[in-house]
């Protein structure tokens, strides 16, 4: 395993780490959860992601279970969570969902340290921007967190660069705690963000990315040529947001020109995907998803290719996907 500083900190993070989006719960148990984690480990991954969110915190709580069980020392892993949507998406709390205000803040923190027992969070995160609430009272919130020891390192997810620039401006004028990393999606067919939007922040403030969808739902598997296999992700009742894009036409066509490209590489078509996304410097590291053992490993696969990906390969599959790309 290779392992990259997260942004500007001291801060070390494998390249490819583990998350829980999805397949916590939905496909993965505790057992499941404690196997695919050792096994992440002993692969020198790392870095494990969640948030509050996932599986109305369920996700939480199977990945605490499963630390409890596997009792690393709490020095050797990276662990993070995500607040925004809230937990209570019924009723008349207002303060409990699409919100970055304080209150929400301060509470949600305290849950996610019980579900996933544990006494502080590495790293905690903004899951989406609040146009509601002040970008200053969110900074003040996530900073004092980060000093009354619950968290050690705050960031955004999917915010806009100009609303990162400007958390950072506040922190650093009031000698707070700044955003240190963005987790965003990135792949080969969504790369507008990282790429563009996000250039001049890299150099400016440090900011490291934790990125997240490296293989579009799948559709960068190949399974998706078809339809929809029985089993996949894209068939779960709760992932049916996802049918449209991995039935793609266009796209699923350009992932077709990729399997020689691969296969000439030596790995799959998952691996290359996975692999070109760790090739971009700004990435700390690259967020994967597995709901079975093998399926982890062969995404681990993908650091044989890294130093294949050379500038005449990239621009071969450049030449086949960016032009889809948004």
């Amino acid at each position: 395993m290779q392992y990259r500083r997260l942004g500007r900190s001291g801060l070390r993070v494998s390249t490819f780490s583990l998350g829980s989006w999805v397949t916590y719960h939905n496909q993965v148990d505790t057992g499941q959860a404690v196997e695919m984690m050792a096994a992440a480990f002993d692969a020198g991954i790392n870095f494990f992601d969640n948030a509050e969110v996932y599986a109305g915190g369920r996700s939480e709580a199977i990945m605490g279970e499963a630390l409890k069980k596997l009792a690393w020392p709490r020095l050797n892993y990276v662990v993070s969570t995500k607040f925004f949507w809230g937990l209570d998406r019924q009723g008349e709390a207002v303060n409990r969902k699409d919100t970055l205000n304080r209150k929400y803040l301060m509470q949600a923190l305290d849950g996610s340290l019980r579900r996933m027992q544990l006494d502080h969070i590495d790293l905690i995160y903004c899951h989406r921007p609040d146009p509601h609430t002040p970008i200053e009272e969110t900074v003040w919130a996530m900073s004092d967190l980060i000093t009354q020891g619950k968290a050690l390192y705050w960031g955004t997810s999917e915010w806009p660069a100009a609303d990162i620039r400007a958390a950072w401006e506040i922190a650093e004028r009031h000698h707070l705690h700044k955003p240190l990393m963005e987790q965003p999606q990135y792949h080969l067919f969504h790369r507008r963000r990282v790429e563009q939007e996000y250039a001049r922040l890299y150099g400016d403030i440090g900011l490291g990315l934790t990125t997240w969808s490296p293989l579009a739902s799948g559709l960068l598997t190949g399974k998706y040529q078809d339809g929809i296999p029985e089993g996949s992700r894209g068939a779960l009742e709760n992932m049916a947001f996802l049918r449209e894009g991995l039935t793609h036409a266009a796209r699923n066509a350009a992932v077709a020109q990729l399997q020689p490209i691969a296969a000439e590489l030596g790995g799959t078509l998952a691996q290359l995907a996975l692999a070109w996304v760790a090739k971009n410097p700004n990435v700390s590291t690259v967020i994967t998803g597995a709901s079975r053992l093998d399926q982890l490993r062969q995404n681990l696969g993908a650091l044989a290719l890294l130093d294949k990906l050379t500038p005449e390969v990239m621009a071969r599959i450049d030449a086949v996907t960016a032009p889809l790309a948004e």
